[in-house]
């Protein structure tokens, strides 16, 4: 059993709470701004740690003359934005919990969320939130206040609170220990039922300040970043934690249509996204590449980018393609650096891999990727990659107070300062996932002689063919889904003779794709998942991923669906990750028609 500990930078404190890590920073940069408003011109507003602290405190106040009392539970259903850190904040300063909904739930997520982990209290946005909670507002009894945000319900909440002294506030702000409850995470539901993650203060301050020494070149209080996607998860909300501790001005943008606007104004100096989104980037600036006639300049630029970043690690880039490099970075890549605001020197990318290609191509345009590797039960970071040495493919080593081992099963285990304290009202499953206090991840990794930790896969999704080949599909959808025109990937073949997969659109992309093919841009994606031109290119993609695995674990058939998997059709989280076994199920017959007697080779056509 292999196992690699990284030793705390940063000496713990049992009696210190998320509320001392906004208390510390306001003490060493009052005047510094830690937020940023957008403005009705398109600007931003910047507010400092000082007003944040003020802006935190009226708000505490408010939730106590509303009677929410220590310990007390508070549901908080909004999208990314300002608000959402200083509630987030504020629920702690009174003393209470907050328990994140994502704000895409349906009413059956928000009354087990709310119900389970008995909550007393919620905060919704939109009035369409607030719909959707209504819809069981009768099934949660104990729920005695409800606040709308866009009804103005914050303001009159601090307005309210002019008869709570701010000794009582510092009161209850202390009364939380490290290891006490700080919020309550509900996982994506995957795998059946959400779980309630306990995570605790000492998670979030200990990761924090660890987090902070280990890449101080990223988090400093002459940094910044724009987070877009939801405060809801895990990965999001560390960050904002990790944020206030580190003095990092940030700013929201929800709406992904005005990103890249808000990224030229913003201005950025680090980013936070799971792989899609730079996939996407890659993907749509080589279209618009491709609709003016450029495409193969596009191309020749990416490879030039990628070989440049691969001779960088190998010690030494040849003369030749140092002028090949200089030319196309000024030609092409510094448009695509000025996009993401020009200031963007690192970005924190998680939730799946990112891929070699686009690693080695961000690389070149001068954003460090830095892969980390984590889950709600671990407080989003176990590890991360780190400026000074990262290894593109790999998600970095343990952060400092954590340690890493690999189980004899190929188990990734962890232990540290980021692992939870268990999960909310469910002692068995609590139990179940943790072995001599090392908690079982379930996802399969190797830890390199420098302590770098790889994920090859997950372990209840490893593949058995019926001849005996173990396929961790990971491997083959990954790289499969970089593809322009390809929305998801599901590869298949448990107990079959071969391996297939389901495969999906893009919507958003499939028209410019059409386009740039000399097809009919308005092609519907039924008729695309039939087209020839449209199968060739995914069989290319397939193609592409089966060089890189054996004959007998690649994949021998796809059949393309005819619209793509949502959140909404109930086969995707709200992180945009496969629900795997939902999918199994509700294209059994899809499945089982690959293979009835067909061919062993090429492409199920849909009916």
């Amino acid at each position: 059993m292999k196992q690699f500990d990284v030793p705390a930078l940063v000496a713990a404190d049992p009696e210190a709470n998320a509320t001392d890590l906004l208390i510390d920073r306001v003490a060493a940069t009052p005047d510094r701004p830690l937020f940023s408003l957008p403005t009705s011109d398109g600007g931003w507003s910047d507010v400092t740690a000082s007003e944040f602290l003020a802006q935190v405190r009226s708000l505490a106040k408010g939730l106590v003359a509303a009677g929410v009392e220590p310990g007390d539970k508070i549901g908080l259903m909004c999208k990314t934005r300002y608000e959402w850190t200083l509630i987030d904040f504020a629920t702690w300063f009174a003393g209470a919990v907050l328990v994140p909904i994502y704000e895409t739930s349906a009413p059956a997520q928000i009354l087990w969320n709310l119900t389970d982990s008995g909550a007393t209290g919620i905060i919704t946005e939109t009035p369409e939130h607030f719909a959707r909670f209504d819809e069981i507002r009768a099934d949660v009894p104990a729920l005695r206040n409800v606040w709308q945000i866009d009804l103005g319900d914050l303001d009159k909440l601090a307005a309210s609170g002019g008869d709570v002294t701010d000794e009582e506030i510092e009161r209850r702000r202390n009364l939380a220990k490290g290891s006490d409850l700080a919020t309550l995470i509900y996982t994506s539901g995957t795998t059946g039922k959400p779980k309630g993650c306990i995570i605790t203060h000492s998670n979030f301050v200990e990761l924090s300040r660890n987090a902070q020494a280990r890449i101080p070149e990223v988090v400093n209080p002459d940094s910044s970043t724009l987070l877009f996607i939801t405060l809801a998860h895990i990965f999001a909300r560390f960050i904002s934690v990790l944020a206030v501790h580190g003095g990092v001005k940030v700013g929201h943008q929800a709406d992904t249509k005005q990103l890249v606007p808000s990224m030229g104004s913003f201005k950025p100096t680090f980013l936070l996204a799971v792989p899609r989104v730079f996939e996407k980037v890659y993907n749509s600036s080589e279209q618009k590449a491709e609709a003016g006639g450029k495409g193969k300049i596009f191309r020749k630029a990416a490879d030039v980018a990628i070989a440049h970043s691969k001779a960088v690690d190998a010690g030494h880039v040849p003369l030749g393609l140092k002028l090949q490099f200089a030319l196309f970075d000024r030609l092409v890549l510094s448009k695509i650096r000025a996009a993401l605001g020009g200031r963007a020197a690192y970005a924190v990318s998680g939730s799946a891999p990112l891929g070699l290609r686009l690693g080695h191509f961000y690389r070149s345009l001068g954003l460090t990727i830095l892969e980390g590797y984590g889950l709600t039960e671990t407080t989003a970071p176990v590890s991360v990659n780190v400026p000074s040495n990262f290894k593109i493919g790999k998600v970095g080593p343990p952060l400092p107070g954590n340690s890493v081992r690999i189980a004899d099963d190929g188990e990734i285990q962890v232990k540290g300062v980021c692992v939870f304290d268990g999960y909310w009202n469910n002692e068995a499953a609590t139990k179940d996932t943790f072995e001599d206090g090392w908690f079982k991840t379930g996802d399969i990794g190797e830890i390199d002689e420098d302590g770098y930790l790889q994920i090859t896969g997950r372990k209840k999704e490893i593949i058995v063919t019926a001849g005996g080949k173990n396929v961790a599909p990971a491997a083959l959808e990954d790289p499969i889904r970089a593809n322009p025109i390809i929305g998801q990937v599901i590869v298949v073949g448990d107990q079959k003779p071969f391996v297939s997969a389901l495969v999906t659109l893009d919507e958003e992309m499939l028209p410019t794709w059409l386009g740039n093919n000399e097809l009919d841009s308005s092609m519907s994606v039924t008729d695309a998942a039939k087209h020839p031109a449209v199968l060739a290119e995914i069989q290319r993609a397939v193609d592409a991923a089966n060089a890189t695995v054996s004959r007998a674990e690649s994949i021998r058939k796809f059949h393309v669906l005819d619209a793509d998997l949502t959140e909404a059709s109930g086969h995707l989280t709200p992180k945009l990750s496969i629900k795997r076994n939902v999918i199994l199920t509700d294209f059994a017959d899809v499945i089982e028609d690959m293979y009835a007697g067909a061919p062993t080779e090429g492409i199920s056509i849909p009916r």
